[in-house]
């Protein structure tokens, strides 16, 4: 079922074709609801901003609101949040200009805020955890053997990744039978 999303300003004053066009971006183009709903979000945010700042035709928007807006959330948002809500109105104008309802695509040469996730937010499984996560399973039947092995391939997986992506930590160490990850 899709939801019910009100026409901002900006497009209700345009021309049915352009109300069409808006509503077939959310029921036709997206089909995840999740995503559908925070396109919907930044879509309604983005064009209510413009026509508060003066915009009345959606023609006239210019690049130079779209980077205005974009530093305006992130004055408020993670850089994360702020390249999705761009994401949305890129997607928007770009089905707009394709369903010929603008001419130029004011988002398309608009760059996000830099964002580089410089450390993981998975916890590091260490060398005695992951021992008595191994000696935890129970190998007389084939199923346990199956687990333990399971597990312990992506023990020393993760090891590998590790060890390879130059992490100070480092890399693995051989602890009895199993690789381990190496203590920090």
């Amino acid at each position: 079922m899709l939801p019910t999303i009100t026409l901002p300003p900006i497009v209700a004053e345009a021309s049915p074709h352009a109300h069409m066009r808006f509503l077939e971006f959310f029921a036709a183009n997206i089909r995840n609801p999740h995503t559908r709903s925070a396109y919907a979000k930044a879509a309604l945010d983005y064009l209510s901003w413009c026509h508060g700042h003066g915009v009345r035709n959606l023609a006239d928007i210019p690049p130079i609101h779209v980077v205005a807006w974009i530093d305006t959330l992130g004055q408020s948002l993670a850089a994360p949040s702020v390249k999705q809500r761009l994401a949305a109105i890129r997607h928007l104008f770009d089905w707009l200009v394709t369903g010929q309802v603008i001419a130029t695509h004011p988002a398309a040469s608009v760059r996000g805020p830099s964002h580089r996730a410089r450390t993981g937010r998975t916890p590091v499984l260490e060398a005695q955890e992951a021992r008595t996560l191994l000696d935890a399973i129970d190998i007389s039947t084939p199923a346990g053997l199956h687990d333990r092995a399971l597990i312990g391939l992506m023990i020393l997986q993760f090891c590998a990744r590790r060890g390879g992506a130059g992490d100070k930590a480092g890399g693995c160490v051989r602890a009895g039978t199993a690789a381990m990850a190496a203590p920090a």
